[in-house]
């Protein structure tokens, strides 16, 4: 497995990550015994960056993955938390708090759940327009200092505030969906973290299984599965964009490759500043987006994708109308 680093001051990670998100939640029940042998081949390949949050499976998520390195050496992983979404009993959602007390109040309960003395890469899952990025930044600049982060990221922020945090506390990396259908930071998000030397962990790379290669559309999702409420997963959208990956599919097959590895591949070449993130949750998917880092696009082949696939070509908006509104990435 090669190595990146992600910006100028955060950790050397493996060029792909490991999303542990959909282990836990979002996405339907999941196997913990099949989600932990999971991640232990993955760490096995070589892969370093795992990714979790405190709010995915309200704790589950941060203990499952305790279970997964207990006997494994911590300093061999790097583990990235998001943190600040606020759930209730039945799993709802409940908005953010990014307060100063409200963080360090999060990253203990983290540090017991993980069994861990620190987290790598610690991180809100959203800025809350209520409070100043400076005051958060600020925070997790006190807890590096501490020991108990070591480094500090953001997620998905607009290029104004990737600056203003910057000033307070260097940033490792920004967080943030992007792939062959989410493109949206390539006109200034992406030329602004370079600018700063921040790194970018890129998630939703095939878009949530969307440009899989696996999808269809006759498969149906279960009630707890968050896919049925996207706009590109509802059926007005869905045919068109699932006629982009068979397009997609052609450019694959005459590889010799998936399409899944085709798509991961472009994202892998986007830059060395880039680390995408695999949302695997079975050893044989893992596997499948592992080979893409095998994949060496040419220029034909990248020319053709984007014949395939233009950036604007994707229907529908990656989240619902009300989360695109609070989204910091998405403001004007």
């Amino acid at each position: 497995m090669d190595t990146r680093k992600l910006g100028s001051t955060g950790p050397t990670v493996s060029a792909l990550g490991l999303g542990l998100m959909g282990m836990s939640d979002l996405y339907g029940a999941a196997d913990e015994a099949e989600s932990i042998a999971t991640i232990h081949a993955a760490l096995d390949a070589g892969v370093t960056l795992l990714d979790t949050g405190d709010f995915y499976g309200m704790g589950h998520n941060e203990m499952l993955l305790r279970d997964a390195l207990r006997g494994r050496s911590r300093d061999d992983v790097v583990i990235s938390v998001k943190f600040g979404s606020l759930r209730d009993p039945e799993g709802g959602w409940l908005g953010s708090d990014v307060r100063p007390a409200a963080i360090k109040n999060f990253l203990a309960y983290t540090l017991r759940r993980l069994g861990t003395d620190h987290v790598d890469i610690y991180r809100p899952s959203r800025i809350h327009s209520d409070v100043p990025v400076e005051d958060v930044v600020g925070t997790l600049g006190e807890l590096v200092t501490a020991g108990y982060v070591r480094h500090v990221g953001l997620s998905e922020v607009g290029a104004e505030t990737l600056r203003r945090a910057h000033k307070v506390h260097p940033i490792s990396d920004l967080q943030i969906e992007y792939s062959l259908i989410s493109r949206g930071i390539e006109s200034e998000i992406l030329p602004v973290a370079r600018e700063l030397g921040v790194g970018v962990t890129a998630y939703g790379v095939l878009s949530r299984g969307l440009i899989s290669g696996h999808w269809s559309a006759q498969r149906t999702t279960a009630p707890t599965d968050f896919r049925t409420h996207l706009p590109r997963f509802t059926r007005e959208n869905l045919d068109r964009n699932l006629a982009l990956v068979e397009q997609l599919r052609t450019i694959a097959e005459a590889r010799g490759v998936t399409v899944a590895q085709i798509a991961i591949a472009w994202v892998l070449g986007r830059g060395v500043d880039v680390v995408p993130l695999i949302g695997a949750r079975r050893r044989d998917r893992l596997t499948e987006a592992l080979g893409a880092a095998r994949v060496d696009l040419t220029e034909a082949d990248l020319a053709a994708i984007e014949a395939a696939v233009p950036a604007d070509a994707v229907a529908g908006t990656r989240y619902d109308a009300a989360h695109m509104a609070i989204l910091d990435s998405e403001r004007p």
